[in-house]
């Protein structure tokens, strides 16, 4: 029999009327002679009333949890003392009751899966999505993407899919490779993005595409990254920076909009980069919550204090009143994201106290006047080289921020752009340039000549990232176009004109038929729908994720295959080296 709605789609007008529902027991409760019932499928719940003289009885009396069922009954409104207001205040009345389909015991309480190991989760994954907290997840990600495409088709851009099996070229992570059959020997590469299409896509006249793409990355995992995951696209012809920023914050805005009902505030702010790092430690800054650094080093040079006196940077962040526990565990913070340690001040009455009190009674006023910490309040101090200081003070803004909730009271969301980002730097383990974001970044126009020169360091990038809550969310830039200052980019990251050809020639060959000025953006997809959400983790908000292993516990892969698969790609597989045991003579033994 054909189901009248589903259950969450069931209102006042069905009152008193005869419905047919299908789904699952959700629970079951006995009560003097009664059999109380709720079923449940993807849109919510209803109690369900089985009398011990209905025909249904004994149907009912076979149900057990995740039972499939159908019922057929009254829709009618609880008894007065029992209503709360909205669904809750109507239930079935069965009149027939029909077994669909048993289920095995589930191997963990459905209505307990937060607290279940996220391993049983995710190798029972069928019954984990059926809990309403995943169901609301992946009900969010199927309205952002239907709000995202209405946009995008409605602003005249084109959905183009494009290869899933390329050439591996390097994009700052390990390619996922695929051996060829027919070409024995030769592989081919999962895309990490789809970067070099799309921008051929520009050439070939499509000046608005999307995609929803799938990409893939073989780097470590971590909660906000999977080794699969999905990419929103999308690129623009005949554009500067500003129209493409200004496209994507409509977006962003429509997204919230028609999923949550959320008005983000428009235009987003634009922090340059070196700002976003110098103020906040981050390139990717929570701006939900102030606590911008002070840079002190004025201060302290000159100075007694060597550790202050012989550093490039001091800055200094204002904190509430820390205990010594609590500072501690800080500078644990500190020293794992490259700083020597934390120094720290409290505040007591016009001066300070502990820490490194001694070193700044000549300076303490001005501290004071600069930071405008509290009574009782505490200052903690990163010096050293300025990307590391601001680096590891970062991470301690970050831990304040989550040690004292100072996100509550303010935005929930909170969306800006870091711009002007390097266009190079400079690898201290290979003593050679590096792009900071692709090679095909498009630099400044004023900063084109100090390719080659000893300032090229200073190239700034048409690079922007967009950042929501201290998340990357999206990055992009402007590209280039020009197929002469593409060749000064590759030969700035030490690539020789037959190394260039080699990886990217069929693109370099493009560029030389008409390329329009052009730029885009991806947005991180799950990134995004893991905070619009609220969820710890991108695998809240994907239907099969991988474990924080890259392990599918459900299907089990990865997994050997036989050698008839590897013979017939050529391919035979070397076990791993077995991990050498310590020697005897070792003075640790």
């Amino acid at each position: 029999m054909k189901r009248t709605a589903l259950i969450g789609q069931l209102n006042d007008t069905h009152a008193h009327q005869t419905v047919t529902l299908q789904g699952w027991v959700n629970r079951r409760r006995d009560l003097g002679g009664l059999i109380f019932l709720e079923l449940r499928d993807r849109s919510g719940l209803v109690q369900v009333q089985v009398e011990p003289d209905s025909a249904a009885f004994a149907d009912a009396d076979r149900l057990r949890a995740e039972y499939v069922a159908e019922i057929e009954g009254t829709y009618q409104p609880r008894p007065e003392g029992q209503r709360k207001g909205g669904a809750a205040d109507y239930e079935v009345i069965a009149t027939r009751v029909r077994v669909l389909n048993t289920a095995k015991t589930p191997p963990f309480e459905l209505e307990k899966g937060e607290s279940v190991s996220e391993d049983i989760r995710l190798k029972f994954r069928y019954l984990d999505l059926r809990r309403p907290e995943m169901q609301r997840n992946l009900m969010l990600r199927s309205r952002a993407v239907a709000a995202v495409t209405a946009f995008l088709d409605r602003e005249g851009f084109v959905q183009v899919e494009t290869p899933m099996l390329t050439k591996s070229t390097p994009e700052g992570a390990r390619d996922f490779l695929v051996p060829s059959r027919q070409n024995p020997g030769e592989f081919y590469a999962l895309p990490q993005s789809p970067q070099l299409f799309k921008q051929m896509l520009m050439i070939a006249g499509y000046d608005r595409y999307y995609q929803l793409a799938r990409c893939f990355r073989d780097e470590d995992l971590r909660a906000d990254r999977q080794p699969d995951f999905t990419q929103l696209d999308m690129e623009m012809s005949f554009v500067e920076q500003d129209d493409i920023l200004e496209t994507q914050e409509q977006l962003m805005a429509h997204v919230f909009r028609e999923t949550l009902g959320v008005e983000l505030p428009l235009p987003f702010p634009r922090l340059p980069y070196f700002d976003a790092m110098n103020d906040y430690g981050s390139d990717k800054p929570d701006l939900r919550f102030e606590h911008k650094f002070v840079d002190v080093t004025d201060l302290f040079q000159g100075g007694e204090f060597k550790a202050f006196a012989e550093a490039q940077t001091v800055k200094v962040i204002a904190a509430p009143e820390l205990t010594r526990k609590q500072i501690d565990e800080l500078e644990r913070v500190a020293k794992q994201n490259g700083a020597r340690g934390l120094a720290w001040l409290k505040r007591d009455g016009d001066g300070f106290t502990g820490g490194v009190s001694k070193f700044v009674t000549a300076v303490a006023a001005e501290l004071l006047s600069r930071t405008g910490v509290g009574q009782g309040g505490t200052l903690l101090f990163a010096a050293g080289d300025w990307k590391k200081a601001v680096s590891a003070l970062g991470a301690v803004r970050l831990a304040l921020r989550d040690l004292f909730d100072l996100t509550s009271g303010g935005p929930q969301f909170h969306v800006s752009w870091v711009t002007d980002f390097p266009q190079l730097e400079f690898d201290e383990d290979s003593g050679t340039w590096t792009y900071m974001h692709h090679p095909f970044t498009a630099p400044h126009p004023d900063d084109v000549a100090l390719f080659g020169t000893d300032r090229q360091g200073e190239i700034r990038a048409q690079a922007y990232d967009l950042v929501l809550n201290g998340f990357e969310v999206g990055g992009g830039s402007v590209r280039i176009h020009d197929p002469a200052v593409q060749a000064r980019m590759f030969q700035a990251i030490g690539f020789t004109e037959a190394q260039a050809r080699e990886k990217f020639g069929f693109f370099m060959d493009a560029l030389e038929y008409g390329t329009p000025p052009h730029g885009g953006i991806a947005w991180g997809f799950d990134r995004l729908i893991m905070v619009m959400s609220g969820a710890s983790s991108i695998r809240e908000v994907i239907a099969f994720p991988k474990n924080n292993r890259g392990a599918d516990l459900l299907a089990l892969a990865p997994s050997p295959v036989d050698a008839a698969q590897l013979a017939e790609v050529g391919l035979e597989v070397t076990p791993p080296a077995a991990a050498e045991e310590p020697a005897l003579s070792s003075p640790l033994l």
